[in-house]
């Protein structure tokens, strides 16, 4: 395994992913140890988590004996440790379903596609085109997640969410990889307003407009589900809008 990680590092690391996803708690080792099958003892998983924060890809909060995973480690889960579970068929087509009456608008069928977006996700949604026309869907769904129980946190993303500008900068001077899809963190970006928040962006073009779609939310968002779907409206919006 890559990074310098042994295989034994990278299954822990992996399990501390999906359970800080799931739970939104700093994770132990008696709670790794209970719920997944890694064959060593607490001690064990300690001195592991222990070394995995040495190199950067766990951070200890200082209120807890637990850990969180940081940016690095959550670029490392996306690029090589997570499993997609893909849209279902019948998810495709309801949709589908859902844009297509608005087809012919640009406008309507983004305003369409952010919102079920958005409800699939449980995140916010935001799609833009570089001439600076923005569309949202999904502000309720960031009070489901306890990193925004402060309403700092809440103010400084809708802050954020409403300056056209940021956004523009975002999708089309910082998400320019060549990727398909490409995963960027506040703290990455050097935004210390946004430094909690994850982005997961993805750019179209249709009828001559270059445009970028993204979902919103935690650092700790389900990547393994939103990655496809979000590459699945890409691909739908690129279809429908010709």
């Amino acid at each position: 395994m890559s990074d310098g990680l042994t295989a034994r590092q990278t299954q822990i690391l992996k399990a501390i992913i999906d359970e800080y996803i799931e739970t939104a708690e700093p994770v132990g080792s008696f709670a790794l140890e209970k719920k997944y099958n890694l064959g060593v003892s607490p001690a064990t998983i300690r001195n592991e988590m222990g070394e995995l924060t040495t190199l950067g890809f766990l951070r200890q909060p200082h209120t807890s004996s637990g850990r969180i995973p940081s940016p690095k480690a959550m670029k490392f889960y996306v690029d090589q440790l997570m499993e997609e579970k893909t849209m279902s068929l019948a998810d495709e087509v309801k949709a589908k379903e859902e844009v297509w009456d608005v087809r012919e608008d640009i406008d309507k069928l983004m305003e369409e596609a952010v919102k079920a977006l958005a409800d699939r996700t449980h995140n916010v949604a935001v799609a833009a085109t570089d001439e600076g026309k923005v569309w949202h869907a999904g502000y309720a769904n960031i009070f489901a997640n306890p990193e925004f129980s402060n309403l700092r946190a809440c103010a400084d993303l809708f802050s954020f969410l409403d300056e056209s500008p940021r956004l523009h900068e975002l999708f089309f001077e910082r998400a320019i990889t060549g990727s398909p899809i490409d995963v960027l963190f506040g703290e990455e970006l050097g935004w210390p307003e946004v430094y909690p928040v994850g982005f997961i962006t993805t750019r179209f073009s249709i009828r001559g407009k270059n445009g970028a779609l993204g979902v919103i939310g935690p650092i700790r968002l389900s990547y393994p589900t939103i990655i496809p779907t979000l590459r699945y409206f890409r691909k739908l919006i690129e279809e429908v809008a010709r």
